[in-house]
């Protein structure tokens, strides 16, 4: 396992303070707000840390409330909403300074059989066939903003391939409103379904904006834009392993009122739907 995998795995550790609450911190490496997916990952480890073992979760539903600081621990207070015989409810309030940052409702379920169909995913390259982010670096220097060539060179527990590099920088065919990309972990990882799922919690509020974006011509970079998310629904629906490459297809159906809507599909290598995603942004003209 690489240290910065390493580094991942303990920030969704979390401290316990007894009585359900549990205490996280933000890495030295975040920047002025704390990001999205970390809050919703260390969010679901504290509502998995007072469910059985043998009842993974199925959906959670959050709502960004205020940003969080990362300079400060931000606290994570597990409410037992019910216990029945094959769902368990969770909900959880992350606060720092008394005040609460970030919101959610968790649901989980013992594993049982059913009836199965899922959606295909879109015919696409083979990662391996597509850059890194390093190569990405070299390849649009020119073109990038400092903060996104900071973020392609740093290193990271995460091996990310755009099938379309351009939505980068904005330059995606005009009136593109879907984007897919293909990442995994960089492992190996353990064995624990936990560990898959609270990963799969902090890298599914990746990239999910910028897919509204790109129908404009814009990236995330852009200094005259003020872009947050407000919400954010994952539903899981087939195991699967964070360190194994999951394809990422992601659409914008609407932006209007200065908010976006966005959605995604989590496909193993295989082509198994195995997650799917929604959520709702800020997008603001400074």
């Amino acid at each position: 396992m690489t240290a910065p995998t390493q580094r991942l795995l303990d920030l969704l550790d979390l401290e316990n303070l007894g009585d359900d609450r549990f205490r996280g911190c933000s890495p030295p490496t975040a920047g002025k707000q704390v990001y999205g997916g970390q809050a919703v990952a260390q969010s679901l480890v504290a509502a998995q840390r007072t469910v059985p073992y043998d009842r993974p979760v199925h959906s959670l539903h959050g709502y960004f409330v205020l940003a969080g600081d990362p300079r400060t621990p931000i606290d994570f207070f597990v409410e037992r909403v019910r216990d029945g015989k094959s769902f368990t409810t969770r909900r959880c309030a992350a606060k720092q300074n008394g005040r609460v940052i970030f919101s959610m409702e968790a649901s989980f379920q013992l594993r049982e059989p059913g009836l199965d169909h899922a959606a295909e995913p879109p015919a696409v390259p083979e990662p391996e066939t597509l850059p890194t982010t390093s190569a990405l670096a070299e390849r649009l220097r020119s073109f990038l903003p400092r903060a996104a060539l900071e973020r392609l060179e740093q290193e990271s527990a995460l091996d990310i391939r755009f099938v379309d590099p351009l939505a980068i920088v904005g330059g995606a065919a005009a009136g593109a409103t879907r984007q897919s990309i293909w990442f995994r972990i960089i492992g190996p990882l353990p064995e624990d379904h936990l560990i898959h799922s609270a990963l799969l919690a902090y890298l599914s509020d990746m990239t999910l904006l910028n897919t509204a974006l790109t129908a404009h011509g814009l990236t995330i970079f852009d200094p005259t834009l003020q872009v947050a998310s407000l919400d954010h629904a994952l539903w899981i629906h087939r195991p699967f392993r964070a360190d194994e490459w999951l394809l990422y297809v992601q659409d914008s159906p609407n932006s209007s009122g200065a908010r976006a809507l966005t959605r995604g599909q989590l496909f193993t290598r295989e082509g198994k739907l195995v997650a799917s995603v929604a959520q709702e942004g800020l997008i603001r003209r400074r």
